[in-house]
């Protein structure tokens, strides 16, 4: 499969040119790969701050502090149960 691209001429700051060159050098791509990866981070981003956004327009904030709230439950497992003096995560 192929994809299809686009080109277009772009202006860039000679500071900002600069650093593109020394950090995509760095990174071991092109400047054109540096850039596109660049763009897409920054779609992608967006895109989820979108996404959550969306999702916290639907919650039912009612609903979420009955659930919160509620009795019951099972007590920790022994393996998920906080030790004292021990750190978090570790084994």
């Amino acid at each position: 499969m192929t994809t299809r691209v686009a080109t277009f001429p772009l202006r860039l700051p000679v500071s900002l040119k600069t650093e593109v060159e020394k950090l995509s050098k760095l990174d071991g791509s092109s400047m054109n790969q540096f850039l596109v990866v660049a763009a897409a981070e920054k779609i992608a981003a967006m895109q989820t701050e979108r996404f959550f956004a969306e999702r916290r327009e639907r919650a039912d904030d009612a609903a979420f502090l009955r659930i919160l709230n509620r009795e019951g439950g099972e007590e920790p497992r022994s393996e998920d149960a906080w030790n004292e003096g021990k750190a978090p995560f570790t084994r």
